[in-house]
């Protein structure tokens, strides 16, 4: 097929505006978004001191997972798949997944544990603050708002970077992660669909529920908690580290969205804006079980699997205790937990 015939085929994608750069990182992958001659030169930048945290690396690879999602209003489609952006995309990867192992350090026993039982002693273990223990206790609406705001970048694609595992599991193990998916997409039920219930939660708190709105006020710490599941789910040989982060959210949701529908019960706003919350209350107490039945299923075929379940459990509850911190001692200090806005 030629390359005239080839042509008429590509567009521009209709996602979010992009937004502004932040440094050399998310510079150098703007300018191939943009079109901008030279921008696959751009490429030559120190690593941070703390990939995990830093605003511009965190923007930039999450601006190359966004290809392979919604893309960007017009940036033409084709670059979901540029050799420059995947060059520069492995290179933030490699730093993002080093500096997470050496946070989430898996030792692999000579005779494995049971894995779900190891997944249950790690959130045990976990430590941090609780953000929804702020919120139903003392948290205003500003600070539900902002809250709202960070998370929009996750839970207007919610379940979307989970669904990768689908394909790469087997028998038992994808019967049960189809299961959990199936009730993220509300059971084929539109309205209930959880990406679009959070569109609710914020329109109800006079935001604006539009997929990729709050991109530009999103930190580091935000970008991170997305981009550490987009990197499990776009590789297959991580594909038990999704796995494992996947059981974690579930294994952990259920007393905190209980507290998230309490606080704005507290506040004052409308019921519409807990259905989210409340939806989640119901379904992640069975999800729980089911993702145990995952694990479980998914070990038992595949024994090496079982160190990278417990890394991704590990990253993702580090990831969540990095973004409480930040946004706990942005709000300590009267201050926001936002980017300004460009």
């Amino acid at each position: 097929m030629s390359t005239a015939t080839l042509a008429p085929l590509v567009r521009e994608d209709v996602g979010p505006a992009l937004p502004a750069e932040r440094g050399p990182w998310s510079r150098g992958v703007l300018d191939v978004l943009r079109g901008d001659a030279g921008g696959e030169q751009a490429f030559v930048a120190a690593v941070p001191a703390d990939p995990l945290a830093d605003d511009d690396l965190q923007l930039a690879l999450y601006l190359c997972y966004e290809l392979h999602y919604a893309g960007f209003a017009g940036v033409d489609a084709r670059l979901e798949w540029d050799p420059n952006l995947l060059t520069l995309r492995r290179t933030m990867e490699d730093a993002f997944e080093r500096a997470l192992r050496a946070d989430v350090p898996v030792s692999v026993p000579t005779v494995p544990p049971d894995p779900v039982a190891a997944l249950s002693h790690a959130i045990a273990a976990a430590d941090g603050p609780s953000l929804s223990t702020f919120m139903v206790e003392r948290g205003s609406s500003g600070h539900f708002r902002e809250f709202a705001m960070h998370r929009s970048l996750y839970q207007r694609k919610e379940a979307d970077p989970h669904t990768w595992a689908i394909p790469r599991v087997h028998g038992p193990a994808k019967a049960a992660l189809a299961q959990i998916q199936m009730g993220e997409y509300g059971d084929g039920r539109p309205s209930e669909v959880h990406a679009e219930l959070f569109a609710v939660t914020m329109r109800a708190l006079g935001l604006d529920g539009t997929y990729g709105a709050y991109l530009d006020q999103a930190p580091g710490p935000t970008l991170a908690t997305v981009n550490l599941i987009s990197l499990f789910g776009l590789h297959r040989r991580l594909r038990g580290a999704l796995l494992g982060h996947l059981a974690v959210f579930e294994m952990t949701s259920v007393e905190p969205m209980a507290r998230y529908s309490d606080a704005l019960r507290r506040l004052g706003v409308a019921a519409s804006a807990r259905r989210f919350y409340d939806a989640h209350v119901v379904a992640d107490a069975e999800h729980a079980q089911v993702a145990a039945r995952m694990i479980a299923a998914a070990v038992e075929a595949d024994p090496e699997l079982a160190a990278d379940v417990q890394f991704g459990a590990g990253a993702a509850l580090q990831v969540e205790r990095r973004f409480a911190e930040h946004l706990l001692r942005a709000w300590t200090r009267g201050q926001s937990s936002l980017r300004a806005r460009a």
